[in-house]
């Protein structure tokens, strides 16, 4: 062995969500992610070199039935995440914004459980100023006296999504202030290699440099890269990309993936030179859970979860009179249906308002079957959101509608998505369906004149007049650009998850007409 010499792999997770086994829970057909895939990549990896460090860069610990039923349902025990984050001896994790989701009694039951430390500089203690989670950075001793420093830090966007009683404590600091305050201490105390979890993305094309989405502060890791000076290696996470041996301004960067269907392995060739170790050469690739079997370890380990979760997901809540089910998402969003008219009925209920809007998430929802469970309605409303009731101009409310109609692109006689909205992930979200109001809108228009009709109650909506209207938290704090809404009047807040205002709403009733009225479409013409 060359004492000058180390080969040093470090490998990195970001965006669990809670995907622990290899399913789809809305079907449970089998599905090439999840932690307990990853654990035979991980364990794998540490058995060819003692010189390996595991980090991950948040959003763990919210986002999968399995992490609800443990949140909201029956919270006893240890977090089914953070118990097979010990298990596989995670070095550090990176707070993310998702973590914040089910409350601060939650996210620091989880921390207290955990056998590593939690990072984040910018995260700060509105009382002191000084980060909430403690030390925001580690150094790692290895072999021959390499020292290792890995700093977390957490897209400060943060107050622009989270309930505001949940972050009152908090202060969220620009990053690019925050790491160039904290990595000259890193160097003081001996730190060889720097390395940055950040739970953020990149605003620029990695290869150009040009913007790649508005710049709000959301992802800085071009600017991280451009502005702080000392780092090696920039890990990333939060846009649920695949980025691997990219450089940005001499720092290798790297993003995992999500829902532990891969993650990053970066290798390190250290040289020593005098007392100080240089990096004589540095990679990095993807290693994909599709190519190793389930470490059957954990799954035992989540066992007892996994049953009770099953259990709770079958539980008969009602039925549904009609057609409720999805069968081509795309057409969902081109004009009105059961399913989004239902939950926006929903919404109207318990927001006591008769306008109202929402999404269909991603392109894996089913809809409600004849017999509804809560595993159909968990898999089609997987978001912990709340209710909110703003106040709005007709003017807000029209701004809003051209916001989603940029949703689309008409290429060669189809709709598609455009690519605001594809890349760097896709963002279905953030196309809003509404009802309470009729409206057309043409895409055959250009962006922002593409809403035609507006009514409401057979009216031309007044654009100075103001309206109720309910939405889910993440929109009401202008989530997704809708900028109209950040900072308007709340007229009522429910803080309980939709997902469980559907169920209730079906208990109640036992069944539920399926109904369209057709207050609106998409057109070209």
């Amino acid at each position: 062995m060359n004492l000058n010499t180390i080969d040093l792999t470090i490998l990195h997770t970001s965006d669990i969500h809670g995907s622990i086994l290899p399913i789809y829970y809305g079907t449970n057909e089998y599905r090439d992610i999840g932690l307990s895939k990853l654990s035979s990549i991980i364990k794998d990896e540490k058995k060819k070199n003692d010189n390996t460090l595991l980090v991950d860069c948040g959003d763990a610990l919210q986002g999968s039935p399995l992490i609800y039923y443990y949140a909201r349902i029956n919270p006893q025990g240890e977090n089914p995440v953070i118990k097979l984050f010990n298990y596989l001896g995670y070095d550090s994790f990176t707070v993310g914004n998702h973590e914040f989701n089910y409350g601060m009694n939650y996210l620091l039951n989880a921390k207290n459980q955990s056998n590593f430390p939690w990072l984040s500089s910018n995260i700060l203690n509105k009382s002191n100023n000084i980060p909430y989670f403690g030390k925001p950075y580690i150094i790692k001793k290895l072999s021959n006296d390499l020292k290792i420093g890995i700093i977390g830090c957490t897209t400060k966007y943060i107050p622009n999504w989270e309930q505001p009683h949940i972050i009152k404590d908090l202060n969220f600091e620009d990053v690019i202030n925050s790491l160039n305050n904290w990595i000259p201490q890193m160097k003081n105390e001996g730190a060889d290699i720097i390395v940055v979890a950040y739970h953020g993305g990149f605003e620029k094309d990695i290869d150009t440099g040009l913007p790649s989405e508005n710049l709000t502060g959301e992802n800085q890791g071009y600017e991280i890269c451009e502005k702080v000076q000392g780092i090696d290696l920039l890990l990333t996470g939060h846009q649920h990309r695949s980025i691997y041996d990219k450089y940005i301004n001499n720092v290798l960067v790297c993003q995992s993936g999500f829902d532990g269907a891969s993650l990053g392995r970066i290798s390190l060739r250290l040289e020593k030179h005098s007392s100080t170790w240089k990096i004589k050469n540095a990679s990095s690739k993807l290693l994909y859970s599709k190519d190793y079997d389930v470490d059957n370890e954990c799954v035992e380990l989540i066992k007892k979860y996994e049953t009770d979760t099953q259990a709770w997901l079958d539980t008969p809540i009602g039925k549904i009179d009609g057609d409720m089910t999805i069968s081509n998402p795309t057409e969902i969003r081109l004009k009105d249906n059961s399913l989004m008219e239902f939950i926006n009925k929903v919404q109207m209920h318990y927001g006591e308002t008769d306008i109202s809007l929402t999404s269909l998430f991603d392109n894996r929802s089913l809809g409600l079957k004849s017999n509804v469970t809560m595993r159909d309605v968990v898999s089609n409303y997987i978001y912990p959101n709340t209710l909110k009731v703003l106040k709005l101009k007709g003017s807000d409310i029209k701004s809003a509608l051209e916001r989603s109609a940029s949703y689309f692109e008409y290429i060669d006689g189809q709709y598609v998505v455009s690519k605001d909205f594809s890349n760097p992930k896709p963002q279905h979200y953030n196309y809003d369906m509404w009802e309470g109001i009729d409206y057309v809108l043409n895409i055959s228009k250009p962006i922002g004149n593409r809403v035609i009709l507006l009514k409401y109650k057979g009216f031309d909506m007044d654009m100075a007049k103001e309206y109720n209207v309910v939405m889910n938290n993440y929109r009401a704090s202008g989530g997704g650009d809708y900028f109209m809404f950040k900072d308007k009047l709340l007229v009522k807040d429910i803080p309980t998850d939709v997902s469980e205002l559907i169920a209730n709403y079906i208990l109640d009733r036992k069944i539920i007409d399926a109904t369209v009225n057709n207050n609106w479409k998409v057109i070209h013409d």
